[in-house]
């Protein structure tokens, strides 16, 4: 039994290496992309019948509008193909994992600390695209130059939380199912697959929603400035 599918390897040329964890993102994100292809391809016909799963994907649109409305967000179309895409693709990840076979990417540390850095490089975009470079550099000055070696910190921790607490959460549930499968029958792991894949959606929603946050927090002080 190994730890993550870091370990599984499939070529190596060196220092280079082709593991589980790649194969598995790449074929996420091919998985992921052609069945936006597919669900939206009817979306140019105003008189073309809605499929199911364009409905449902509509239904998490618009769910996901309102959480970043909600959040603080006041234009949540410009934050939704970051956010949502974030979402996506973690849901995705821990839903494939009713194939026995199939070992989801954010059981790895390397693809949490990804989606972390994605989130810590979103962030400041975000922030100065509302505020301006130098108005968005002064917010790290704030309430005094003090400070800035503090929110510095606090940027770079909340990015390492970011990215274990998805890789914990997520690796505990596989090592406890496996643990199961071999100290157990196989009736209580199949209610414990079950309860993962809800936990899976429920870290979806937390790490998107903590993206949201840190943006908003980001952009907040231009939006108080507009309101003034």
């Amino acid at each position: 039994m190994h730890l993550s599918s870091d370990e599984v390897i499939f070529w190596q040329a060196g220092f280079i290496k082709l593991n589980g964890t790649i194969v598995t993102t790449w074929l996420l994100m091919l998985i992921l992309t052609i069945g936006a292809k597919l669900i939206t391809r009817n979306l140019a016909q105003n008189n073309a019948e809605i499929s199911r799963w364009q409905s449902l994907l509509e239904v998490i649109v618009t769910l996901l509008k309102q959480q970043i409305a909600e959040v603080g967000l006041k234009q949540p179309q410009k934050y939704l193909g970051f956010l949502g895409t974030l979402f996506l693709f973690i849901a995705t990840a821990n839903l494939l994992t009713i194939f026995p076979i199939y070992e989801p990417p954010t059981g790895s540390l390397s693809t949490t600390l990804a989606l972390a850095l994605a989130v810590f490089i979103a962030v400041p975009l975000f922030g100065i695209q509302e505020q301006g470079l130098t108005g968005f550099l002064k917010t790290y000055l704030e309430p005094t130059a003090i400070m800035l070696p503090f929110n510095l910190i606090s940027e770079l921790s909340r990015t390492f939380a970011l990215s274990v607490r998805l890789f914990g959460n997520m690796m505990s549930g596989s090592m406890i199912l496996a643990i199961l499968l071999i100290i157990t029958p196989f009736v209580f792991p199949i209610v414990m697959t079950l309860l993962g894949l809800l936990t899976g959606m429920v870290q979806a929603y937390i790490f998107t929603i903590l993206a949201t946050v840190y943006i908003a927090a980001a952009a907040e002080i231009c939006d108080l400035k507009t309101d003034n």
